[in-house]
Formats: structure tokens, sequence, C-alpha cells
């Protein structure tokens, strides 16, 4: 695998740390290859990009996370801070227009990236974006994403992650059904029952409610040059992320594309969490390839 250089960007309010595999300008005359996360920083890429060595993949730590610090006094992490940091990133990397693979939050951010700044991207694969606005039972969504908060902020993160795992397994929409369960023992899943006090968490805590409740502007993405692709896991079924991505996609006027393995599925076995990253390397290759 290519060695990744580490490399550190002042923008306003914050220091953004960044990694690039591999030569600048790319080789070949291929867009360099963003990949992003929110909250996942850098290191969540490592399997996947171990599988794009003839690409040059670029990787960074959003601000506020990892090893991006803030200086802005703020604590929230909005789509639009980060797009505006991502576009200086490309800036600085002074090779044009990038390819980008969004995961999650990752995607949200991307989306407001090809909205604020369409001369950045070159093609947009958007993998699961969670993206309340886009379901029909919006206000469900909301009242779950809640649900866990509060069983953060009254028990802490064993609590809030076990509530949040039971969010983002739930199958269809959330009904009275999904509200009338018990509180999921964080035990079962493996996690702290103990509190440590901290309430300072970027997933559970009200800091990315920004992430989810962003709301896409399909005329101003259906407008742009940047080619978009809905990507959803084929185990993400049902799921949370999966009905938003199938909302997203019908809202930009087209269908899903189906990744494998699930929401989680180009990480490898450090994450306890291991997805597919061969197999789905090979299909972001095939999607990037066809643009």
């Amino acid at each position: 695998m290519t060695e990744a250089q580490t490399h550190t960007l002042a923008v306003p309010g914050a220091d953004l740390v960044y990694d690039v595999r591999g030569p600048l300008p790319p080789a070949g005359g291929r867009p360099s290859l963003l990949m992003i996360g929110q909250p996942m920083t850098a290191e969540g890429f490592d399997a996947l990009a171990a599988h794009f060595t003839d690409r040059t993949v670029v990787t960074y730590d959003p601000r506020g996370l990892g090893r991006s610090t803030r200086s802005d006094g703020r604590s929230e992490h909005t789509p639009q801070q980060q797009a505006a940091d991502l576009h200086l990133l490309i800036e600085a990397l002074g090779t044009g227009p990038v390819d980008v693979f969004g995961s999650s939050g990752g995607a949200v951010t991307a989306l407001e990236l090809v909205a604020a700044y369409p001369g950045d991207v070159v093609t947009l694969v958007a993998h699961e974006p969670p993206i309340n606005a886009v379901l029909p039972d919006a206000a469900g969504a909301e009242r779950a994403r809640a649900a866990f908060h509060e069983a953060y902020q009254a028990k802490g993160a064993g609590a809030g992650m076990a509530s949040f795992i039971a969010m983002t397994s739930w199958q269809g929409e959330f009904t009275d059904a999904y509200f009338a369960q018990p509180a999921p023992d964080p035990a079962m899943f493996g996690l702290p029952t103990e509190d440590d006090g901290s309430r300072d968490d970027p997933l559970l805590s009200k800091n990315s409610w920004a992430i989810t409740d962003y709301r896409p502007d399909a005329a101003v993405l259906t407008a742009a040059l940047t080619r978009i692709v809905i990507a959803v896991g084929e185990e993400s079924a049902g799921t949370y992320t999966a009905r938003t991505s199938l909302g997203l996609a019908a809202l930009l006027g087209q269908e899903a594309t189906v990744f494998p393995s699930h929401h989680g599925g180009f990480l490898g076995g450090a994450f306890g969490y291991a997805g597919k990253p061969e197999e789905f390397a090979a299909k972001l290759r095939e999607v990037l390839d066809a643009g």
C-alpha cells in the first residue's frame, strides 16, 4: 500500500489534518479520490484506500474530530462548515476537481460541497447519507434520534449507543411499535454499563444534529455538473440509512446503486464492524470508472 503523507492545512478556526496516498498531481490524468466520513475520521478508510493504489487517495479528519483541532470556540458539526473546509482542502491540493466517496455524515457533507462549490467534484458517490427530511416518517426519525440522545444524557455513552443501535437497525418506519420497546441493555451489545460522565460524543450529543437535519436542494444538485451516485448497502435493506438513501435517490430522480455489505461495508476488521472492503472497493471502482 502507498504510504500516506500527512499534512496540516490552516483554515479559519481550525487546523485540518489530511493524508495523501500517491502523487500530486495524480498519475494517469485521473482526479484525486477524496474519501470522507463524519463523525468517522481518516483511519476508517484505510482498508478501502488499500485497494486504490493506482489512484491518489486523500483522507482527512473533519474539524474538531481526531487530529483536526478547532479554535473557533464551537462544538457543532455542520455540513456547511465542513463543505467550506473541504473546498479549501481541494484548493490546497492544487489538482483541480476531485472524485469523492462520502460515507454516512460524510456523504451529507459531500452533497453540500457539490451544492455550494459545484466546480470541486467530478463524481460523488454518496453512501447511505442519514437525512431525515427525505423520509415519509421524518418526524418519527427525529423522535428516535431524540430518544438516543436522551438515553445518553441520562445514563451515558453505553446507554446512548445501545439506543442508537436500536434505531439504526430497526426495520421500516418508526411506528408506535418502535417507541413501545423497552430501553435496550448496553451489555447486550458489549457496551459499558457505567457512566463516565462525558457528554460530548459527536454522535450521541446534539453536536451533529445539523447533519441529519440537512435539507438537500434537489434542483441545485440535479443541475450541477457533478455526477451524483447514491449508494446503499445490500445488507442494509429496510434500515434507517437504507431508507434515507432510497428517499434521497428518489428526490434526485434516480435509483440507488447497491453496494456490497452494510453501512460500514468498506471497513476492515480493526473496528469490530467489518464489512467486505475488497468487494466494496471493486464496486466503487466500477461506479467511478463508469463516469
